[in-house]
């Protein structure tokens, strides 16, 4: 049996999922055909290229392509313009998170949780070193920490467990939900952020590079003091056209390098490439964050700035490109999904409220044996 599909569905559900006709003959070799509406799939068919393009199979029953927005305000800018519509990815991500954060939310009522009192606790015209100092304050992380670790690694690793200490949820990975085939692009988004009184959430693009993913964590934070969710890609090299965004850069800025501290401690008379990196070691942050600080207070010019942003930009991609992936998945899981999240599912199941079925899906597993040894994990 065939069946009727708008063609320009079927040329919109792979162009969404960013996927070229020749990369689909192979599986689908009427897919030409399907969408100038010479042929039609038989519903085998039809699913298995639903299940290729992340779509489900009702879609393609429409008469006219869905219109898509993020479920979240979106922030992010690239090369001075809105960014192109959401891809799949992006989308599933965010709507798994959220999946998540309604249940923490529902835990966190159950047990009593009090609400936070910093969430949109401040507006876009409150003092910049003082925000910044209250929000270091909250979370109970300095420059001072921070200069005694050795690494990036070390550095983000403690941010991370003292944003959850304060009963931040912080959800870190590469791919949609545990599907290794479906990786994130920071070149899309760098992080986002769902505010609550009780389950706030940030997620971190895994792919990016650590020194850059430590500002995209301060950056995200800096909007549940502000209490606005939304969707980032917070470079550096530009100051951004919103207001929100533009406050956030700074607040982040000013946590992570402060003004006062980079004045005192940059050396004029050092060469800027072997400068900016040495710095970056001292403050644990990535070179791009040093180099705006240094425009920031005005000790080299804007043409200086670009020529030394570009020149260092490629270099930080290329080093990039050969940073090895993966890692043991227990060792994982909490950092993907929040030690937090993981542990209080872990406890909800086990305690008979949560139903098995929801756990394995929220935790992206299939096995019993998985999840005893995730809770073994966890000491329980």
């Amino acid at each position: 049996m065939r069946i009727k599909v708008a063609p320009k569905i079927l040329s919109w559900a792979r162009q969404r999922a960013g996927l070229e006709i020749d990369a689909l003959l192979k599986t689908f070799p009427k897919i030409r055909e399907w969408e100038q509406g010479t042929a039609r799939p038989t519903l085998k068919q039809l699913e298995a290229y639903a299940r290729k393009t992340y779509l489900p199979v009702g879609v393609f029953f429409l008469p006219e392509p869905p219109q898509e927005e993020l479920p979240i305000p979106d922030f992010r800018i690239m090369g001075g313009k809105s960014q192109r519509l959401p891809s799949p990815d992006l989308l599933d991500t965010i709507y798994m998170c959220q999946q998540r954060q309604e249940w923490y939310r529902d835990f966190a009522r159950v047990h009593k949780h009090q609400q936070f009192d910093f969430i949109g606790s401040k507006t876009v015209t409150d003092d910049i070193i003082h925000t910044a100092k209250e929000i270091i304050n909250t979370i109970h992380f300095n420059l001072d920490q921070r200069q005694q670790l050795r690494t990036w690694t070390d550095a983000f690793r403690l941010f991370v467990e003292k944003v959850e200490e304060q009963g931040i949820m912080v959800m870190i990975s590469g791919v949609v939900g545990s599907n290794n085939y479906r990786k994130l692009d920071p070149k899309e988004f760098r992080g986002f952020v769902l505010v609550d009184n009780l389950a706030p959430l940030i997620f971190i693009n895994a792919k990016d590079t650590i020194s850059a993913k430590i500002f995209t964590l301060a950056h995200e934070l800096v909007h549940l003091w502000l209490g606005e969710s939304g969707v980032s890609d917070m470079l550096m090299d530009r100051i951004p056209d919103k207001e929100t965004e533009r406050w956030c850069n700074q607040i982040a800025a000013e946590m992570l390098v402060p003004l006062e501290s980079i004045s005192a401690e940059y050396g004029a008379n050092r060469d800027l490439l072997q400068e900016i990196q040495r710095l970056a070691q001292h403050y644990k942050v990535s070179t791009l964050v040093v180099l705006r600080r240094i425009l920031d207070m005005g000790a080299i010019s804007e043409e200086i700035f670009w020529n030394t942003w570009n020149e260092e930009f490629d270099r930080l991609i290329k080093l990039e490109s050969r940073s090895g992936n993966g890692g043991d998945f227990y060792r994982t899981l909490g950092v993907r999904i929040s030690k937090r999240f993981a542990r209080a599912l872990v406890i909800s199941t086990l305690e008979g409220q949560t139903l098995f079925r929801d756990a394995y899906r929220m935790l992206g597993i299939k096995k019993n044996s998985t999840f005893n040894e995730i809770a073994h994990q966890f000491g329980l």
